[in-house]
Order: structure tokens, then sequence, then C-alpha cells
């Protein structure tokens, strides 16, 4: 799950020194790199815990719900405390209520009741929004201001390594004793494991920037109103949070759905375990594709390769849903491949020309994430009530409203010009 930095207009005078912040520029990485891997984790816990407690899907896609309310809800707070306690306590505090999360997952095993498990995602992903507030800005900070952009590339990078690498971690972890069998013989006891080892990987980090010498970033405490102000006057602002709310939205719901769709048995007969470590491809090709993207987009604008992704990804659900076997898989998983450079480009588009309302339309297009909260909770819906398989149409149409926006809705309006 791609993060966007925020907004920073000034840098520690420090930080350009040969090296010295070496060390925290590879501890930050590591947060982006944990972040990316706990939140892919969910796509494999969404089919273990629906046959722990025999859920509907409905009920599954909660496990989402809470995780990405938690973005919309904790944000605004997180800057207040943030804005008081200096960015590397935040980082510290972040950790911490993360590692208490993860912790709280072996209470919920042990009573055996499914809303345990949906608070302790909600206060793990609280802790990763306070995170992203805390750490986004030390990125730029450490190091030379013209090296910045490549910086946040690399953070980027190491956010969709994670995505990559937690499925094979999930699956031999929570399917190593169940095997090949399906997830409804599982255990909602088998989780403990995993997230105690993520609970002590969150603890050393917390220790190491709590002693960390980072540099001290001068900030402004003036936070504008997200809910009025200038850039809600932007049509490509306003059209543009509704892109991210789509995009996340629909990418969210097909790694939710992905490991119960490879499972169905008109579709690729997999089992849960098989099919959970196939989330690496759909996944890894969101990583290879932002290279592949970033290329492209040197020639051709972002707005076309949008349009053009969000065609590509309607094409292969609509071909994986229209047949079965390693038509149905492959095609499903190029997905993976086309959202790629989605989310940054529609950041990027949406913030053009914005001037002093920047900082404002980027906190409007961050509560937007909500969307990976909403939609997959409607995919769930229509799971239960016409099959998973034809669920699938629901974030097929996220994709065709992005393709408007990257023709259409991206262009700055002619009063936008004028008022620049």
């Amino acid at each position: 799950m791609d993060t966007p930095a925020q907004p920073n207009n000034t840098v520690a005078e420090n930080a350009t020194a040969n090296g010295g912040y070496r060390f925290a520029l590879i501890s930050l990485t590591t947060l982006f790199f944990m972040w990316g891997f706990i939140t892919c984790l969910n796509d494999i816990l969404i089919p273990y815990l629906k046959g722990a407690f025999n859920l509907s899907f409905t009920q599954a896609m909660l496990i989402q719900f809470c995780f990405f309310s938690a973005y919309f809800i904790v944000s605004l707070p997180a800057g207040m405390v943030v804005s008081r306690i200096g960015y590397q306590k935040g980082i510290v505090v972040g950790l911490g209520i993360a590692c208490l999360g993860c912790v709280l997952f072996y209470p919920a095993a042990e009573s055996q009741i499914y809303g345990v498990f949906l608070l302790a995602l909600f206060v793990l992903a609280s802790g990763i929004t306070i995170l992203q507030v805390s750490a986004n800005p030390y990125v730029t900070a450490l190091g030379n201001p013209k090296t910045a952009s490549s910086r946040l590339t690399m953070t980027q990078a190491f956010n969709s390594l994670g995505t990559t690498v937690a499925p094979f971690f999930g699956s031999y972890l929570m399917y190593g004793a169940a095997g090949e069998h399906s997830a409804a013989t599982a255990s909602a006891s088998d989780v403990q494991v995993p997230y105690l080892i993520l609970a002590a990987a969150l603890l050393m980090l917390a220790l190491v920037f709590l002693y960390l010498k980072l540099p001290s970033l001068n900030h402004t405490n003036s936070n504008p109103s997200l809910f009025k102000g200038g850039a809600w006057q932007q049509k490509h602002l306003v059209l543009g949070a509704v892109g991210i709310f789509m995009y996340v939205g629909a990418e969210v719901a097909i790694g939710s759905m992905l490991v119960n769709y490879l499972a169905t048995p008109s579709v690729a007969g997999l089992s849960e375990a098989s099919a959970s470590k196939l989330l690496a491809y759909y996944w890894g090709g969101a990583m290879v594709g932002r290279f592949i993207g970033a290329l492209v987009m040197q020639k051709v604008s972002g707005g076309t390769v949008l349009a053009f992704n969000a065609v590509m990804a309607i094409a292969l659900i609509l071909l994986s849903i229209s047949s079965s076997g390693d038509v149905a898989l492959y095609s499903v998983l190029g997905v993976g491949l086309f959202n790629s450079i989605m989310f940054p480009t529609i950041f990027s588009l949406a913030l053009q020309q914005l001037g002093k309302d920047t900082p404002q339309g980027s906190g409007i297009l961050c509560l937007a994430i909500v969307g990976g909260a909403i939609i997959p909770l409607f995919q769930g819906m229509l799971a239960d009530a016409v099959g998973v398989t034809l669920s699938f149409l629901l974030p097929a149409s996220c994709y065709v409203f992005i393709a408007y926006y990257g023709l259409v809705g991206s262009r700055v309006s002619e009063t936008t010009l004028i008022e620049e």
C-alpha cells in the first residue's frame, strides 16, 4: 500500500552531512517496509479468519474496514499530537501503538472473539497512521535536498517490497500447521505467532528510534482546516480525491478477495495456502510496474498513462471473471502490474497548480485513503449476494472512474490558471 509524503518546506541544516544520517535513513526505510508488510498481511488474515470463525464475506471484510478507517479517524489527531511532541517522538509513539496492536492478537486468539481481532487491527492501523504522519518528512531531510525525490522513491520501493514478501511469511506461519488444507480447518490461535514476531520487531524499532539522533525539523504548527478553504474550489483536486478513494478501494478489495477467488473451483481451484502465496505476484507486479511507469512517463503524460493502465485493469478483470484456469489466474494477478503508477500519478495530478492550497489538498487526498475501508466491505456484500466472481465487477467499475480522471477529470480549470 502506497504512502504519500507529507509536504515539508524545510529540512534540517545538518541533513547534508557526509553520510551522518545513513543509519537513520536505513531505519526510516525499514518503517516503510514494515507498514507495507503489515498492510498486505491482512489479505491472508481475511480468508484465514473467515474459515476459523465461519464468517460471511461481508463479516470478513470488516478486517479491512477497521484497518483503513483508522487512516480517516486518526490522521487529524495524529497530526496535532506530532506537532506537539515532534516527529521523532511521534515515530516512537506510532511504533509503540502498532506493537500494542500486534500483542492484542494474542488475547484475541485466546478469547476466540472476532470483535477483539477487529479492535487489535484498529489499534495496529492507528499506530501505522501516526508513523506515516511522523516519518515521511524525515525522508526528505536525511541527505542532500537535491536527491530528496530519489530517497522518497527508494522508500516507496521498500514499501512495495514489504507487500511482496508478506504473503510468503503469512502463508508459511498461518497455513503451515494446516498444510494444503482449507482455511476452514484453521484455528484463530495460529495467528498468534506471526503477530508476536511482528510485535517484537516493532518494539526493537521503537527502541532504535528512541535513542537515534535524528535532525530537528523546523515546521509550522498552522494547519488549515481540511474541510473548508481554497482546495475544495478546485475541481481537479476534488475529483482526484474521488480517484484516490476508488483506487485504494479497488486495489485493497482485489487483494482482500484474491485468495478466496483463486480457491473457487470454477476459477483456479487452489487451496488457500497455495493461493495466498500468489498474492506476492499481485503486489510484486506493482513494484515492477513502478519502475516501468517511471520510464514511460518521461515520454508520455501522466494522465494518458493513468487512463491506459485503468483500461488494462478493467480488461484483465473482465477476462479473468469470464474464464477459468491459468487464464483467470494470471489475468487477475496482472492487475497489480497496472495498479503500480496509479496512486502517485493521481496524487500528483490532483495537486497541480494548487499553490498555497497544496498542504490542504494533500491532506484531503490522504483522507481519501478511507476507500480501502469502504469498497472492500461493499465487495464482500456483493460476494455474499451474487458470488465471489461477479463481485469483481465492483473494483472494475472503480477503474472506469480512474480512466475518466486520467483523460478528463485531471485537467486544471481555467479559473485555477487565472488565479495562479
